[in-house]
This record gives structure tokens, C-alpha cells and sequence, in this order.
């Protein structure tokens, strides 16, 4: 053993307590005086920052304890499609998602506090392949409802709703003016990021649950909302913000200013096929990355005519069919943005590899008038050096006089933020170019009337994947003629004990254990257990960070284009994880909040009192009881759980 002096100089990175903080001087005298305790080991389940960042509500360490083998299927099925299906209970895009998403639960990874976040992202993304490859499907309700459903868009949101209402039974029918759907996955995110043909197989599987589509009909226009309401018992609004905003500044009405979704929807229905030599885009966001590295690759043609312009495709009146014969060279794009480069809303990958293409990005410009040549087109945008922030949770720029410039451009993109086209749809409008909705996604005064994603507010498309979720639970209640409950302030789609203890023929269900607490002498429940995720996020102080070593995330191989190879190159850039990878990344989660069986608290006791619970009733969370009579309140299995999932609360 060191020395006191030794164990003080050395470096010690984890630690319950900093030296001279501790209680007791020995760890025996902690043990020997502790029967006056009147604290036992509890188990308390709370959800892990992963989950609670992620606004779709995934159950996160659920599937990736599965992939890792911790968490068994239930008998005839394989791990892979247990997981996928853990994964799509919240979120039916997992291969979509695991591409585009910027992934916020990966920022809120309590493995960040040890050495780096578990690649989320990249499990999520090898379960949505391998899902399309084994041509896994969702299991359609036994029982129908005979209750109907308009789902108007099929955006993510629009989707998402539709899906859920399915499963539970609801006969439902998705309305898009667009001839495929998809929203924004489809028309908004290019193809090289989001693959069509996976988009089409994870619609397809939503499709197969029997809901019916009305394509090209836009209602408002195509079909009243009173034919809608007259035919349908509840409505989904999942219309999506697909109208761009123009640039906030003079001279923005020029012919070859467009929007960034005009822009991209255009190149993605194949219309634009080429930009001029220089396009200017404004923006900082995920959006303005994607116009930025479509114009890259697009490249414009050498002899272009007046009918080929860019803006003309955009608007739907060429097809840039010249271009397909026509010599291309490499468009020179500029992004700039109100913020600092590293201050930007866009994915730091997606602006790294926009900047090894060799995109120009420069931030704390802001556009303050466009400057047009005898032509009426817009020939160069004027900037000026500004200071941006958010005050209030509005933001606030400040142009620094005598610093303006102009850029000069042949295309101008605005890509910053988008509206709603309420055309037809009106009485919707809450006068801010949005819908006014509670807490369950109900319509303010309007009942049976629900909304969700861009139309609410714009954001990621996993936000608008959580609305239509937790909106078809509301419409799901409405229909059943059932109040509306407070929701949690956690989402809904975490562990369930009790789907476990059925999985495995224990009798937990018949017995009605509210919420699995029972006496120490039952054989279906765990005592002192309590689920708190409807309630509690737990952090990284709660953990024993000690217990966990090291190791280096699996990354996914991106391929990283350059100036020259960029050109023409519209190959999908992410590599999936091979099967291996996937699960040496899902062993890297810490599973927060839920025991994961590494028998710390067994081999640590010293009073022989918690033990294993007999293999014929264990589950996956219910691994561990201790014997009261044995326990002395010593601590030492609290202190050494390293997902925190043991706490010291009251025996009783």
C-alpha cells in the first residue's frame, strides 16, 4: 500500500470524496457503526441525459443494452430486431435519423465526463440498415378502433402521428400536396445525405400498417377543411414550414434570390441542374450547409443561356436539360452567417466537411442591401460586420458602420428559417405565422384538432418526430373519449419492467403491482423499487464514473471530399458500422439510472445482503434484492453502482 503522502501527490480522477471530506476514518468503523442507520439500498430507475435530450423520446439505453447484450430478446426473435424495435416504439426513421440527425443526445452523454460520448448516432444508424436489409416490419394491431384520422402533411411529424395512431388501432389517412412523401426529408435534406431508396423503405413500413394516402391534394385548396372535419373524427396538422423567408434587406426581390427550400426542393426534384459561377448563400444552420454543398457539387455550366439560369429551374420553368451536354466547372460558393464561424447553428462535422470542399465560411456578416445591375438582377450582396446575440431569447444584430462590403454572385440563397404556407388553412394561423397548441398538441379551442412539427415551431426533424408522437397520444385519448393527462416532463418511451417480467411468464401484471413496489418477500417485485423517468434525468455526480475505463469511440468512416473531387459527387459520405463495431460502441454506454449487472454491489457487500435474485425471476432491471434483516446501512452498495441506479433511502 502508498503511503498518506503518495496517495495525495498522485493524480486520482474519480473520487466519492476529496480527502478529508469523508465521515469516517476507516472504512470498518463506517461498517461496525452502522446499525443505528435507518437508510437501506433502494433502486431507483431514472432516465439517463441521452433520452432526455432527444426529442423524440427514444428509449436510448434501452436498445443499446440490447445491441450489447445485457438486455435478452424474448424467445424467437434475434437481438437485432429486438433493438430495432426498442429504437422504433419512439422514432419509426432510425436509418434516416442515424444520418442527419445532429444529435443532441450525444451532447448530453454522461460518458462525455470520462472520455467521450457513445456514438449514438452510429448504433442507431446500423439498426435502421440492418432493419431494411432483414426486411423487418411492425406488427399490426389486432383490433381496429373503426375511429379516423386526417393526417395533413407527410412530413416527419405528419408520418410519426400516423404511425402511432396505426398501432393503436386508428384507421388513418395521410393528405400531401407533394406526389411522394416525406416532407423535408425528401424535398428539404439532398440525397447524398438522406438515401432515397432507405427514406422510401422506412415510409413503405409505415404504409404496410394498412394507412391510406391522398397525394397532390392539398387541403385548403383541393379539399376543404370542413369536408375534412365532416369525413374524419380527429385531425393531425403536420402541414411543415416549407416556405423560405427572404433576405431581410432591400433589393431582395430580385429574380435570382430564392429560398433555400425553394432551392432544394428544386434540386431534388431534379429540376436545377446546375448554378451560376458564384452563389452567395445566407444562413449558419443545417439548412444552409446542405444549399452550400448541393451548389458545390452542382457546379455551373460554361455557356449558359437566359433560359437556363438557376432561377428559372427553381421556379419550375426549365429543366436545365442543357446541362446534362453542357461542360461543368466548379461553382465558388460563400456562406456567411451573422454569427461567428464557431459559433453557428450547423452541425460541426457538416461544417467542417463544407470547408474542406472548399466552401468559404465567413460569420458575423450580416446582409444589409443587394445590389443590382441594369438587368434587375442581383449582381453582388452587400454585408457589413456585425455583432450578433440573443437577448431575451430574441436575436439582436448589430451592424459595426464603416466595415460593409459586397460579395459579388450570379445565385443568392436565403436560408434563414422558413414559414408556414397557411393558403386555405387560415383559421389556423395564430397571427405569427404559426398554431397555438398545449402541452398534448391540442389546438387552442379547437378540439379534436391537433398539431405538430415546423407548424408549431421550426426545428429538427427528431423534434417534429416527437410531436406527432405525443400528439397521437393525445388524439388516441380524445377518440376514446378520455381527459387529456398532464403529460411527464420526460417522455414516455423508456424501460418497462413489467413488459419484461410478462416477456418472461412472471405473474407482475396479474398481480397489479402499482408501481412494481411490493414486500421483500415477493417473488414479482423488487423492493423499495421506484420508476422515476417520467420525472428524473440523472447526472453524472450520481454515478460511480470510477467503475468505467477508458476506451476509444468507434467512429464511422466518413468519406471527406475535396474541391476537386466534390464536383459531380452525389455518393452517400457515412459508412455504417459494421455488426461488431455497432456493439463495441453500445458497451461503451454507462446505462445510467438502470442496473447493468456488473455485480459490484453483490461482491461489495460486506454483510452478505445483497444478493442476486434466483435466475427463474430474473430480468433485465430486476437483477439484485437485498435482505433487510442482513443490511446495516453501511452505504457501500450506493457507493460503488456505477450507473447510480442504487440509492440509500428509507427501509420500510
Amino acid at each position: 500500500m502508498p503511503s498518506t503522502t503518495e496517495q495525495g501527490s498522485a493524480k486520482i480522477t474519480f473520487r466519492r470524496f476529496k480527502d478529508g471530506d469523508g465521515k469516517w476514518k476507516r472504512w470498518q468503523e463506517q461498517i461496525f457503526d452502522a446499525d443505528h442507520s435507518h437508510k437501506c439500498p433502494t433502486y431507483i430507475q431514472a432516465t439517463p441525459p441521452c433520452q432526455g435530450s432527444c426529442p423524440s423520446g427514444e428509449d436510448i439505453r434501452g436498445y443499446l443494452n440490447i445491441v450489447r447484450g445485457v438486455e435478452k430478446p424474448p424467445a424467437g426473435q434475434t437481438w437485432q430486431e429486438y433493438a430495432f424495435h426498442r429504437l422504433a416504439g419512439a422514432n419509426p426513421f432510425p436509418s434516416v435519423m442515424g444520418r442527419v440527425c445532429p444529435a443532441p443526445c450525444e451532447s448530453g452523454c454522461n460518458r462525455n465526463e470520462v472520455e467521450d460520448f457513445v456514438g449514438i448516432n452510429s448504433v442507431e444508424h446500423f439498426l435502421g440498415d440492418n432493419a431494411i436489409a432483414k426486411n423487418f416490419s411492425y406488427e399490426k394491431p389486432t383490433r381496429t378502433t373503426g375511429k379516423t384520422v386526417a393526417v395533413i402533411g407527410g412530413g416527419p411529424a405528419g408520418l410519426s402521428c400516423a404511425y402511432q395512431l396505426a398501432r393503436k388501432g386508428h384507421e388513418v389517412t395521410v393528405f400531401d400536396e407533394h406526389p411522394e412523401l416525406g416532407g423535408m426529408m425528401r424535398y428539404g435534406i439532398p440525397g447524398f445525405r438522406t438515401p432515397r431508396k432507405i427514406l422510401d423503405a422506412e415510409i413503405q413500413r409505415i404504409l404496410d400498417l394498412g394507412v391510406q394516402t391522398r397525394l397532390k391534394c392539398r387541403v385548403g385548396v383541393d379539399i376543404t377543411m370542413e369536408q375534412i372535419r365532416a369525413e374524419y373524427d380527429a385531425v393531425f396538422l403536420g402541414l411543415g414550414a416549407q416556405s423560405g423567408r427572404p433576405l431581410p434587406c432591400p433589393g431582395n426581390e430580385a429574380p435570382n434570390i430564392v429560398t433555400a427550400t425553394a432551392f432544394l426542393q428544386a434540386f431534388n426534384d431534379g429540376r436545377m441542374r446546375h448554378v451560376g459561377k458564384r452563389v452567395v448563400v445566407v444562413g449558419g444552420g443545417d439548412t444552409s450547409i446542405d444549399v452550400v454543398t448541393v451548389a458545390r457539387r452542382l457546379g455551373h455550366i460554361v455557356h449558359a443561356h437566359d433560359a437556363d439560369q438557376p432561377e428559372r429551374a427553381i421556379a419550375s420553368y426549365s429543366a436545365h436539360d442543357v446541362a446534362e451536354v453542357s461542360a461543368r466547372q466548379g461553382a465558388e460558393v460563400v456562406l456567411t452567417s451573422v454569427f461567428a464561424v464557431d459559433g453557428m447553428q450547423a452541425n460541426k462535422h457538416e461544417v467542417e466537411q463544407a470547408t474542406a470542399e472548399g466552401i468559404t465560411i465567413r460569420g458575423s456578416l450580416v446582409p444589409v442591401a443587394v445590389v443590382c445591375g441594369a438587368d434587375g438582377r442581383a449582381t453582388a450582396l452587400r454585408v457589413a460586420k456585425c455583432e450578433a446575440k440573443f437577448v431575451g431569447g430574441r436575436l439582436e444584430v448589430k451592424p459595426i458602420a464603416g466595415t460593409e462590403e459586397e460579395i459579388p454572385g450570379d445565385l443568392f440563397v436565403s436560408a434563414i428559417g422558413q414559414a408556414v404556407d397557411f393558403t386555405g388553412l387560415e383559421e389556423f394561423n395564430n397571427g405569427k405565422g404559426a398554431v397555438t397548441a398545449d402541452k398534448n398538441y391540442q389546438v387552442a379551442g379547437m378540439p379534436g384538432i391537433f398539431v405538430g412539427g415546423d407548424i408549431v415551431r421550426p426545428n429538427l426533424l427528431t423534434t417534429a418526430i416527437g410531436h406527432g408522437s405525443i400528439a397521437a397520444d393525445g388524439i388516441d385519448r380524445f377518440l376514446r373519449n378520455e381527459a387529456m393527462e398532464k403529460r411527464p416532463r420526460i417522455d414516455v418511451h423508456h424501460f418497462d419492467l413489467v413488459r419484461k417480467m410478462v416477456e418472461k411468464g412472471l405473474k407482475a401484471v396479474e398481480q397489479k403491482l402499482e408501481p412494481l413496489r411490493g414486500t421483500c418477500n415477493s417473488d414479482a417485485a423488487v423492493h423499495n423499487y421506484d420508476n422515476r423517468s417520467d420525472r428524473h434525468v440523472i447526472p453524472h455526480e450520481e454515478l460511480f464514473l470510477g467503475h468505467f475505463p477508458s476506451v476509444e469511440r468507434n467512429k464511422r468512416n466518413t468519406i471527406t471530399l475535396t474541391k476537386e473531387t466534390a464536383l459531380g459527387n452525389f455518393d452517400e459520405r457515412i459508412v455504417a458500422l459494421a455488426e461488431a463495431k455497432a456493439q463495441a460502441e453500445a458497451k461503451r454506454c454507462m446505462s445510467c439510472g438502470q442496473c447493468f449487472e456488473c455485480d459490484n454491489c453483490v461482491v461489495y457487500c460486506p454483510q452478505i445482503a445483497v444478493k442476486k435474485v434466483p435466475k427463474a425471476q430474473a430480468t433485465m432491471g430486476r437483477y439484485v434484492y437485498t435482505d433487510y434483516d442482513r443490511c446495516v446501512g453501511c452505504h457501500i452498495c450506493a457507493d460503488v453502482c456505477p450507473t447510480g441506479y442504487i440509492k440509500m433511502g428509507l427501509g420500510e
